[in-house]
């Protein structure tokens, strides 16, 4: 490889003006080895040499060095201005997770005796649960640890062995080799009102028997992708709790298990079986598309919702693995199955949800992309920019929506997501006064904006460097103003303002 004279005399920081860009956005040395390769596999530096590189043993030629401009969107005389640059690109150390904490004061307040007696009647006028105080204290740990959990991955890939995708007969073969037996059952789906009062089908798929049985719905086995998720998570369970009979069904629907309590008392037993099924839901999601190998594949397909056809997986399994395995932190997740109702959430960006308790809000705004979802006919997936404010400023949300129907026959909506302030701020960006400028042009436009050629551009060079195709395609959109409330619409007029004036 030629080394121009002049490029080697301005590269005294090029090796860690390249290591700070990619520790900036969390990507591996493999990561960016296979960005480079997707630019140019020719003039893509090996991981080894990048190695090199990095440490200054090496300087890369002009059009290697072009390649690895292209990927994090800068010109190369960036990377040759004879400055260090290093305290600039050192990342911003942040809170571990998508929940804002801080120090309780008095903290006698929050003593064992005290929380005991506490939590019980807040949760009594609430209209909470045990369960599902329980759930929301696991999505709080799962939010805090952003949804990376190498001892199950590490428990998933020792089972599976990185392979992907797997077959029904490959998780068939292990189900046997943990000693495992199979029974078919027949039930039909049947219609139940959940906790909303919506009608909807319901339907048992599987349950485990001690000390071996593993009991499955036929009607699995018109659904391929649904049946490998369940035996996935039964897998888990195998391997992770030691088929120790602890309560392991699994339901395909909207409305909540029956067996589950209404109590508002917090049992033992509604934490056990919250953790036990968030910990086999994440041991399948990581057997079915284990990290490296699903982020090369949506790393290759720019993150696309569709790459679940290539893995082997439903959309659902695909889109909560990507919040786990993406370089990039800032991610949420939703599956709604009606404006109002969310069977699962992941918001690792600490996004603000605009339902209250999983129960039904009068005012939800109707401008949520995984609300307007539910109205869109003929279309598969669909990108949306969002404006929400958080903590009274607003910040930038881009996400990817699909609509599915589930094995019962429910459609429900898909939403992955990520805040964009962060890859904006990682690129030198001020997101804060570009995110006040565009509330600003959207609440002078009813509530939706054609968003800027000057912001379009920045947003762009971010979609790229997070090699993620979607955000790219929601700037062919106005950008929506959304909020957790109707009541605190930040449009002018206000969404339910407009409909009163109408009556």
């Amino acid at each position: 490889m030629k080394i121009n004279k002049s490029l080697l005399r301005k590269s005294h920081f090029l090796g860690t003006k390249i290591r700070n860009l990619r520790k900036r956005n969390n990507l591996t040395m493999e990561d960016l080895s296979t960005r480079c390769i997707r630019v140019n596999p020719e003039q893509a530096p090996s991981v080894s040499y990048l190695s090199m590189i990095e440490r200054g043993k090496r300087v890369p030629g002009i059009e290697m060095l072009e390649v690895i401009a292209e990927v994090f969107q800068k010109d190369i005389d960036w990377f040759l201005d004879g400055e260090d640059a290093g305290e600039d690109l050192t990342p911003q150390k942040g809170s571990k997770g998508g929940i804002s904490g801080m120090a309780l004061e008095p903290g006698f307040l929050f003593s064992n005796d005290i929380l005991q007696i506490a939590i019980p009647e807040m949760l009594s006028q609430t209209g909470t649960s045990g369960k599902q105080f329980a759930q929301l204290l696991i999505r709080a740990h799962q939010e805090h640890n952003q949804n990376h959990f190498p001892e199950l991955e590490r428990a998933a890939e020792d089972v599976g062995q990185k392979r992907m995708p797997l077959s029904v007969e490959d998780l068939l073969a292990i189900i046997k080799q943990l000693g495992l037996s199979i029974k078919w059952f027949t039930e039909a789906p049947k219609e139940l009102l959940d906790e909303l009062g919506v009608l909807s089908k319901n339907v048992s798929t599987s349950f485990f028997t001690p000390p071996n049985t593993l009991h499955l719905n036929s009607l699995l086995q018109q659904f391929p992708t649904r049946l490998k998720y369940e035996l996935a998570v039964h897998i888990g369970h195998a391997v992770l709790h030691n088929k120790d009979g602890v309560k392991s069904s699994m339901m395909v629907g909207g409305a909540r298990d029956d067996d589950l309590s209404d109590s508002t008392a917090v049992q033992p037993q509604d934490i056990l079986h919250a953790w036990r099924d968030f910990e086999s839901s994440f041991f399948a999601g990581a057997l079915l598309c284990p990290k490296l190998p699903f982020r090369q594949l949506l790393d290759r397909h720019g993150y696309e919702i569709s790459t679940h056809q290539q893995a082997g997986v439903s959309a659902s399994v695909a889109m909560r693995r990507m919040t786990a395995v993406s370089p990039y932190t800032h991610w949420h997740y939703f599956d709604a199955y009606t404006p109002g109702k969310l069977k699962a959430v992941y918001r690792g960006n600490g996004i603000p949800l605009p339902w209250g308790n999983m129960r039904q809000v009068e005012d939800p705004c109707q401008h949520w992309a995984v609300f307007r979802m539910f109205d869109v006919e003929g279309v598969s997936s669909s990108a949306q920019l969002s404006l929400l404010d958080v903590n009274g400023a607003p910040r930038i949300y881009c996400c990817e929506s699909t609509k599915v129907s589930d094995l019962a026959g429910n459609t429900h909506v898909l939403c992955a997501g990520i805040d964009l302030n962060p890859a904006l701020l990682a690129q030198g960006v001020d997101a804060d006064t570009m995110a006040a400028q565009l509330k600003q042009l959207c609440v002078g436009s009813s509530g939706g904006a054609k968003v800027p050629k000057t912001i379009q551009t920045a947003l762009t060079s971010v979609a790229n460097i997070l090699n993620i195709n979607w955000v790219a395609r929601s700037l062919q959109k106005p950008v929506q103003l959304i909020c957790a409330r109707g009541n605190s619409c930040p449009r002018s007029p206000g969404c339910y303002q407009c409909e009163r004036a109408d009556e």
